[in-house]
């Protein structure tokens, strides 16, 4: 008598899942496979690239401005205000306002007297409000500090001014040079004008008288 078919299909079901069973836990005790270990590396470079260009484009702390106190500014706007009515006086005003001025003793009446100096559009004066800048540059006190900003920013100016009227000064010696060698070439060329129209005024000089033949002569002598 054969065995049962359903015997025969319960043991090969049986030994399939048993071995199925081994294979899983094989791979569990094995650990991931070079395929997963590369996947995960290739998921972590990305990662660590998104994280450095964030930090790239981070942005920078912003560093705020210490505020200016309303008292330097206040000094700041008068002078200002100061620069703007200088900026249209007649040399007269302004010859009367660096008198009025006088040594300009204080921070502020220095940078005044700059400012007045700069108007004037000479060397000399414009070298002399440098100078008076580098004062207020130079003192320490708290209300010259206050005016810093300003006597930086005029200095500044004042210095390609200055190097404007340099060049100007220069093309003007040179213009002087060339007008002075012509007027001394128009003088020679007078003086030799003067002495052609002296020589043409004088009368021709008489021609002189030829002497009579000696043959002549002693003809008339004989009695």
């Amino acid at each position: 008598m054969f065995p049962n078919p359903d015997f025969f299909t319960r043991r090969i079901h049986a030994g399939l899942l048993a071995v199925a069973l081994a294979a899983a836990l094989a791979a569990c005790s094995t650990g991931p496979s070079r395929q997963d270990a590369g996947q995960a590396g290739q998921t972590a470079a990305p990662s660590a690239a998104g994280d450095r260009a964030a930090r790239a484009n981070a942005t920078p702390p912003v560093t705020v401005a210490k505020p200016i106190p309303p008292a330097e500014t206040d000094a700041i706007v008068r002078i200002l205000a100061y620069a703007e009515r200088v900026r249209v006086m007649p040399p007269a005003e302004l010859g009367q306002e660096v008198a009025r001025l006088g040594d300009a003793s204080t921070p502020s009446d220095q940078l005044r007297l700059s400012l007045v100096l700069s108007q004037l559009h000479q060397l000399p004066d414009l070298i002399r409000a440098q100078e008076l800048l580098a004062r207020v540059l130079g003192n320490a006190d708290a209300q010259a500090q206050a005016l810093h900003p300003l006597a930086r920013l005029l200095a500044s100016r004042f210095g390609e001014q200055r190097r404007l009227e340099e060049q100007l000064e220069k093309q003007n010696q040179q213009v002087r040079d060339v007008q002075r060698r012509l007027d001394q070439t128009n003088e020679r060329l007078e003086a030799l004008k003067a002495i052609e129209r002296s020589l043409a005024s004088r009368p021709p000089a008489a021609p002189a008288s030829a002497p009579a033949p000696a043959t002549n002569r002693g003809r008339s002598a004989a009695p």
